[in-house]
């Protein structure tokens, strides 16, 4: 398949995480966004004109569309399973956010379904495209740190998200730990064990529905490498997103995100910065670019996914083993795939 063809992709989902997608698509000057599906179809006919798509309710019709490329799953994610399937079905290469499904027996069965397959599933991770952090692990790659021996990641929300959104989202381990836990296996792939602790600290609201609002999960690679990991749903100074790599030769860290790196300095004050990108759409607009881009290589050349699908399985392993150290006080072991 030539590299410069246009590709012509499907998006299913136009809520938030959908709309990053659509425009990503839409910006792009050799793909073309045919279709966004959505049974809310108002908000998909809203990004519909927005994009120059069209929009339709029935995921049907997706199927029945000629001459797509591949598709993008931005929907709840109990339609993730069924929809990775249908398209893998229809040739379709697919992109889809995490996690795969909160159910682990219902995405090893999808898995098994699977196997053998030629057809391209990307798993959004996006994080692994972001540039400060990609450029961390490439250094550490090349040896510039010597052995790694530690690892720290640090991800903050600056508020915690709707109640009915915390409800349905299988809790912060799956929701929210599970991008960082993926990040942790970007830089040591062979986890063999994970302790986590959780507390509920300032939401009443995230307690009463059984989560934590506060967590601190701690990994151990199989070279003996350490990954600690701490999550917030609140941040009083905006979204905060580090990572810190300790080797044996020296440190490389990756700190927060501002709007310039302009600094005041005063009487009242001392290096005084613009606040931190505010969330989430702000922070990773890069590596949501990147992201695409790699998809699109995948399509184009038949080249491995990653974050691929067995990624997608192995970071909803961890969350759970996360879970349920912080449930039981004990140590979660990780057996070999």
């Amino acid at each position: 398949m030539s590299n410069s063809r246009r590709l012509r992709l499907a998006l299913f989902g136009s809520g938030r995480i959908g709309q990053v997608h659509a425009r990503n698509v839409a910006a792009h000057p050799n793909i073309d966004l045919a279709i966004i599906a959505d049974p809310f179809i108002d908000g998909a006919r809203r990004l519909a004109e927005e994009t120059g798509a069209r929009a339709v309710e029935d995921p049907e019709e997706v199927f029945a569309e000629q001459g797509l490329d591949g598709v993008i799953i931005g929907s709840p994610t109990n339609t993730h399973v069924d929809l990775i399937s249908r398209s893998v079905d229809h040739g379709l290469a697919v992109l889809c956010e995490k996690p795969i499904d909160l159910d682990i027996q219902t995405v090893l069965e999808c898995q098994q379904r699977l196997q053998g397959t030629t057809v391209p599933i990307m798993l959004g991770f996006n994080r692994r495209f972001d540039p400060h952090f990609s450029a961390v692990r490439s250094r550490v790659e090349a040896g510039e740190i010597g052995r790694l021996e530690q690892l720290t990641i640090t991800s903050r929300d600056p508020e915690p998200a709707p109640r009915g959104y915390i409800e349905t989202s299988g809790g912060i381990f799956r929701d929210m730990t599970i991008h960082d836990l993926d990040m942790a296996r970007f830089f040591v792939p062979e986890i063999v064990e994970v302790s986590a602790v959780g507390s509920n600290v300032f939401s009443d609201d995230i307690e009463e529905l059984g989560d934590f609002d506060s967590v601190v999960v701690t990994l151990r690679g199989s070279g003996g490498e350490l990954i600690n990991i701490t999550n917030s749903r609140h941040c009083a100074f905006g979204y905060d997103q580090r990572l810190e790599a300790f080797g044996s030769e020296g440190l490389l860290s990756a700190s927060n995100v501002t709007p310039t790196n302009v600094k005041k300095y005063s009487s009242a004050g001392t290096e005084e910065s613009s606040p931190y990108l505010p969330f989430f759409l702000e922070r990773y607009v890069q590596a949501y670019s990147a992201e695409l881009e790699a998809f699109a290589h995948s399509i184009r050349t038949g080249a491995p996914c990653s974050p691929s699908f067995e990624d997608g399985v192995t970071a909803l392993v961890l969350a759970n083993a996360a879970e349920e150290s912080a449930t039981t006080g004990k140590t979660v072991t990780i057996g070999k795939a």
